[in-house]
């Protein structure tokens, strides 16, 4: 089993612990893990250049694209952020500015539609779930169709003042997800919303909508 964690934000805060967490109930002996940070990927300048021509000539290619191998030859894919301000980290959204090629509108990947995603947040107060939910919606529209959210009040803004209630609590949440994670993994398959969305988007791209780099893609594929 391969294994993506994306993290939001280099601090090694209660958001990374978690997910810290959830990596130790998920990984075996047998298992590969890969750990990334977005922190130094510069904003996208919105060229087009990944959707019109190649997303190999992106500007930030070199930063993104290890990362991006990494979560294309993965089983599972894990991606946290802390809640910034009611939503993800402003760094992780840059990341994303940039898979905007990989959208079931463009150039999705087939392999997507095998994977199982985990959005893990944490806040201080109020926001996680909607963080994580953030997170989910750009996940979905790569064509992942299974996607476990772990988001918690940790009430407080350091790992090491969190009660232990709270902890124990993140370890069960954690657990859960993780055997669900662990069962599913090789059984997921598309549901009735992301195949109606897929095939609105091939008729999309067989009426003409779409850019010639996705068209030509998609003709590829043998989906239109």
């Amino acid at each position: 089993m391969k294994i993506t964690a994306l993290h939001g934000q280099k601090h090694h805060g209660s958001t990374w612990n978690t997910t810290q967490l959830l990596l130790d109930l998920l990984i075996s002996e047998d298992d590969e893990c890969n750990e990334f940070f977005v922190n130094d990927i510069p904003n996208c300048i919105g060229c087009y250049t990944c959707i019109m021509k190649d997303e190999e000539k992106c500007p930030h290619r070199s930063l993104t694209k290890p990362i991006i191998q990494a979560i294309e030859q993965s089983d599972i894919i894990i991606i946290e952020t802390p809640n910034y301000c009611m939503g993800m980290t402003g760094q992780l959204k840059t990341f994303f500015d940039h898979m905007a090629y990989r959208w079931m509108s463009h150039r999705p990947l087939d392999e997507m539609k095998n994977k199982v995603a985990i959005a893990v947040s944490t806040t201080a107060g109020a926001g996680a779930g909607v963080a994580s939910k953030q997170i989910a919606k750009q996940l979905f529209w790569w064509g992942i169709p299974k996607v476990y959210r772990l988001n918690v009040a940790v009430a407080a803004s350091k790992w090491d003042d969190v009660k232990p209630k709270i902890k124990f609590k993140i370890e069960q949440k954690a657990m859960k997800i993780a055997k669900k994670t662990k069962k599913n993994y090789e059984r997921v398959c598309r549901g009735l919303r992301q195949k109606f969305i897929f095939k609105m988007m091939g008729g999309m791209q067989k009426s003409g909508f779409g850019t010639p780099k996705d068209a030509a893609y998609w003709k590829e594929h043998g989906w239109i």
